[in-house]
C-alpha cells in the first residue's frame, strides 16, 4: 500500500513592491530558511490587492493568502494603500467567516524591506497555521463544488463592498490595534449584517438560479435559510426586477 502523500500547503503571496518584497529578497540573500510554499505575486503597493484576488486564488485551490505591505504610517503613496488593505483584509475575513471557509486561511503582515528576518519568521508561522488547517474545504466541510460556489457569492459581492469601504467602512487609525478593535466591535458586526449578508443571501439565490427554475422551498433547502427568509430576499429581487415569478411552473426564475 502507497503511502500517504503529505500534505504541502500552496499559499499566494500578494507582497508590496517597496519593502515586503525588499524583505523576501533579503530572506533569501541571507538565507534564512521559510517553507517554499509561497508563491509570490509582486505588486507596486499592497493597496492593490484586490478582493477579487483574493477569491480567484482560493477558487484556484490556493490553500492561504499571504498579504505583506509597508509598515502603517510608511507608505510610499499619498494614498496609504497599507491602511486600505488592512481594512479590506478585516471585511475580507468577515466574508469568509459567512461563506464557509476559515479565515485563518488570509493573513496580513507589515514588514520593511531591512526584516528578513521577520519575513521568514512569519511566513514560516502562517505556513504552519495552513498546514495544520489541512486543504482549503477540508477543515470547513466544503467539496470542491461547494467551495467554488460560495466563492462565486462571494466574488459577485465585490463592487457592493467596494462601495461600502468608500462610504461606510473607510475608518481611519493610527495603529493595527484600533483597526482590530473596530473591525472586531458589535458595531462592525451590525453594519456587515446590514449592508454585505443580506446580499450575499441574494447572490447566492442568483447563481442558483442561473442553473435552473427553482421553488422557495429547493432554494431554502439548498441554502440552509429558513423559507421565509427566502422569500423575502425573492421578493425584494423581484420588486427590483432581478427575479420573476412562473406561475405555470409555481417556480422563480432570473429576470
Amino acid at each position: 500500500m502507497a503511502a500517504p502523500t503529505e500534505f504541502k500547503p500552496v499559499i499566494v503571496g500578494f507582497l508590496c513592491n517597496w519593502c515586503c518584497y525588499g524583505g523576501a529578497d533579503l530572506a533569501g540573500v541571507s538565507r534564512f530558511q521559510y517553507p517554499p510554499h509561497l508563491r509570490v505575486i509582486r505588486l507596486m503597493c499592497s493597496g492593490r490587492v484586490d478582493l477579487e484576488f483574493i477569491f480567484r486564488a482560493f477558487a484556484q485551490k490556493a490553500d492561504g493568502v499571504f498579504i505583506g505591505g509597508c509598515h502603517l504610517n510608511e507608505c510610499n503613496y499619498t494614498t496609504h494603500g497599507n491602511f486600505y488593505a488592512l481594512r479590506m483584509s478585516h471585511i475580507c475575513r468577515k466574508l469568509m467567516e459567512l461563506v464557509g471557509l476559515n479565515p485563518a486561511r488570509l493573513n496580513i503582515e507589515f514588514i520593511s524591506g531591512g526584516e528578513g528576518n521577520r519575513f521568514a519568521e512569519l511566513v514560516n508561522n502562517f505556513s504552519e497555521t495552513i498546514h495544520g488547517l489541512g486543504p482549503i474545504g477540508t477543515e470547513e466541510g466544503l467539496d470542491a463544488q461547494s467551495l467554488h460556489f460560495q466563492l462565486e457569492a462571494a466574488t459577485k459581492l465585490v463592487p457592493h463592498i467596494k462601495l461600502l469601504e468608500r462610504e461606510r467602512f473607510r475608518v481611519q487609525f493610527q495603529t493595527r490595534q484600533e483597526y482590530d478593535q473596530f473591525f472586531g466591535s458589535e458595531e462592525f458586526d451590525r453594519l456587515f449584517r446590514e449592508t454585505i449578508a443580506e446580499k450575499l443571501a441574494t447572490a447566492q439565490i442568483a447563481l442558483l438560479l442561473e442553473e435552473k427554475p427553482l421553488p422557495t422551498g429547493d432554494i431554502a433547502a439548498a441554502l440552509g435559510l429558513p423559507p421565509a427568509a427566502v422569500s423575502r430576499h425573492l421578493n425584494r429581487s423581484s420588486r427590483q426586477g432581478l427575479v420573476r415569478y412562473d406561475p405555470g411552473q409555481q417556480c422563480y426564475t432570473l429576470a
